[in-house]
């Protein structure tokens, strides 16, 4: 498929479902840097929010079963609508966990220009990607500290056996 191919198609479910992750796990240091860097910054107005409230989370026993209340968590969300720079009219939304608004109202903002064809490229190889390896590696980095503190129980020596 060329860059223009790419371009001309709609984002895709899987491609949105991704940037959604990665965005709301993203810092919002992070996320205010890459869109200090963004040149021809289009006007940005909030359809929603941002704001925080709370959602009930819940939970299924054994994974599988019945589900129950687990407790609430908080979630900021926005919904904005771009103008301006040829991405007239394009939504985004987002939902983050926690209290920062502004992490939201940023997420949500690169949820729009991922949906406009003349951006959706940048946005993945500006901003996802990225995102996306400072993460994996933030994760290899934890997983790699919590292996170090594993007690392997087997190898202790039984006195009498």
């Amino acid at each position: 498929m060329t860059a223009q191919e790419s371009a001309d198609r709609e984002v895709t479910v899987d491609e949105r479902r991704r940037a959604a992750r990665v965005l709301s796990s993203a810092s919002l240091d992070e996320l205010a840097a890459l869109w200090a860097k963004w040149e021809e910054r289009p006007d940005v107005t909030y359809l929603r929010g941002p704001e925080a409230g709370l959602v009930m989370v819940q939970g299924r026993i054994g994974g599988t079963g019945d589900r129950f209340n687990l407790g609430e968590a908080t979630v900021a969300r926005a919904t904005v609508m771009l103008h301006g720079n040829g991405v007239d009219g394009a939504s985004g939304t987002s939902y983050v966990l926690g209290s920062h608004p502004e992490h939201a109202g940023l997420a949500a903002v690169f949820d729009a220009l991922l949906c406009t064809p003349e951006q959706r490229t940048r946005v993945l190889t500006d901003v996802i990607e990225p995102l996306e390896r400072s993460q994996h590696l933030r994760d290899a980095s934890a997983q790699a500290d919590a292996r170090s503190t594993v007690v392997d129980f087997f190898t202790v020596a039984r006195e009498h056996e």
